[in-house]
């Protein structure tokens, strides 16, 4: 039996959820579906799929197989069109973002990106959990963090440096804090559960201290305590690229500029190691650092301004 052909034969049956389906799809008659698949299933060993008289559905094995075949047929894809002279970028597109950047930056981008590509389907996973490249999970994802992973290629797009901020309404009130010191007496926006993220640095003569800040508010999102610094709770410490905009906009106060340490971990985007990359990986990894280039954080656009006024921006004309 032809592997590539079972495999295209069971996902077609997984897909349209019926044999009769599946057949039409392929051009088959619904026995010779039907033996493909029980052929497979004996070369394997086990029950891929659970029939009955009015459905079918998959077993926790053919689950597996399924994603596993649907991985192995598309590096097949991949392959012969990576290879083939002035191919256009198309298929699906599976990227893994961090919530609050995605949102944020990457969004704003995408019109463009949708425009100049129209044959790439992009699918967007928003999450803060690291997705298993290598095991299928996602095409490309964007990281806030150093890479270490040898079976990942990396691509660096802008440092990140990190600002101690607050809302004008916020220090009318409270007043500014004039030594790292002071913030033990103000309100601190925490993430919740990130202690790290919760210890901000600060430059001390020659070397560096650390204070570890509580408050009565925390977040598990850096978007949520970026919209609370907005709205005058407290004192929040993120990444530039998420509230530069704000600060440009005067929304929010830069604090402690002289002492604040602001390096962090770099934006980075990253995708497995293969032989033969698809157009459309390279295209969307090409296009992000083009765009990173240009700071799209300082840009009018991506100005940051009260939830309930956000739009989605229109595109930029292509040049």
């Amino acid at each position: 039996m032809d592997r590539q052909e079972a495999m295209t034969v069971f996902l077609a049956v997984v897909e349209e959820g019926d044999f009769s389906a599946a057949a039409r799809r392929l051009r088959m008659t619904p026995s010779a579906v039907s033996k493909i698949v029980g052929r497979l299933e004996a070369r394997l060993g086990v029950r891929l799929l659970q029939r009955s008289t009015r459905s079918i559905s998959l077993t926790s094995e053919g689950s597996a197989y399924a994603e596993s075949s649907r991985r192995i047929l598309g590096d097949m894809e991949d392959a012969e069109v990576a290879i083939q002279p002035g191919a256009v970028p198309r298929g699906r597109l599976r990227v893994s973002l961090p919530s609050a950047f995605g949102h944020r930056l990457i969004v704003p981008m995408l019109p463009d990106f949708i425009e100049r590509f129209p044959e790439i389907d992009l699918e967007l996973d928003f999450s803060d959990a690291v997705v298993d490249l290598m095991n299928g999970e996602a095409d490309v994802a964007l990281r806030v963090a150093e890479q270490s992973d040898s079976t990942l290629v990396t691509r660096r797009l802008a440092p990140n440096r990190r600002v101690i901020c607050a809302a004008p309404a916020y220090l009318e009130r409270h007043g500014a804090p004039q030594t790292p010191d002071d913030l033990q007496r103000h309100v601190c926006l925490a993430i919740t559960a990130r202690g790290r993220l919760n210890v901000w640095e600060f430059q001390d003569g020659d070397g560096r201290r650390a204070i570890r800040v509580c408050g009565s508010v925390e977040a598990n999102s850096t978007e949520a305590l970026r919209r609370l610094a907005l709205a005058g709770i407290g004192i929040v410490r993120l990444s530039e690229l998420l509230v530069g905009g704000d600060i440009k906009a005067g929304l929010l106060v830069p604090l402690l500029t002289g002492s604040n340490y602001a390096e962090a971990e770099p934006i980075t985007v990253v995708y497995p190691h293969r032989r033969f990359l698809p157009p459309r990986v390279r295209v969307f990894v090409d296009f992000l650092a083009e765009q990173f280039a240009r700071r799209p954080w300082e840009e009018a656009r991506f100005r940051g301004e009260p939830a309930e006024a956000a739009v989605l921006p229109k595109s930029r004309p292509m040049l």
